[in-house]
């Protein structure tokens, strides 16, 4: 099954893992201490993490360490923004929309004022 960087960012604890190890790189042991799920579980993160591309981990003598790859969020950079400019787009439209509306509404109120001032004076007379 092919991993891409989107798996990798869907689980709260993989993000977490990510945030972690986007300041420095960390062994396995230490990674998994901050959470309160078995070794095992946070390893099996750790390697979806690798095989998305997100982290690789090394073997440095006895210990192994994993260390963050964030390029691959670039991709999830672009995916959003096509969507930032599609929504921008739209809310621009909006509000000029909006602001038509207004507009015309203020355009009758005027309007509307200025007939019921010419009623008031002309009662007067």
């Amino acid at each position: 099954m092919r991993r891409d960087v989107f798996q990798a960012i869907a689980d709260p604890t993989r993000r977490e893992i990510l945030n972690m190890l986007a300041h420095q790189s960390l062994n396995v042991n230490t990674v998994s201490e901050q959470f309160n799920v078995s070794r095992t579980a946070i390893y099996k993160h750790l390697k979806l993490l690798e095989e998305c591309g997100m982290l690789s981990i090394q073997q440095k003598g006895r210990e192994r360490f994993c260390e963050s790859k964030l390029e691959k969020l670039e991709e999830v950079s672009d995916w959003v923004a096509q969507y930032r400019e599609l929504w921008t787009a739209r809310l621009d439209s909006l509000e000029t929309y909006l602001d038509e509306i207004q507009s015309k509404k203020e355009k009758k109120e005027k309007k509307a004022k200025k007939e019921k001032k010419k009623k008031k004076h002309g009662n007067k007379k």
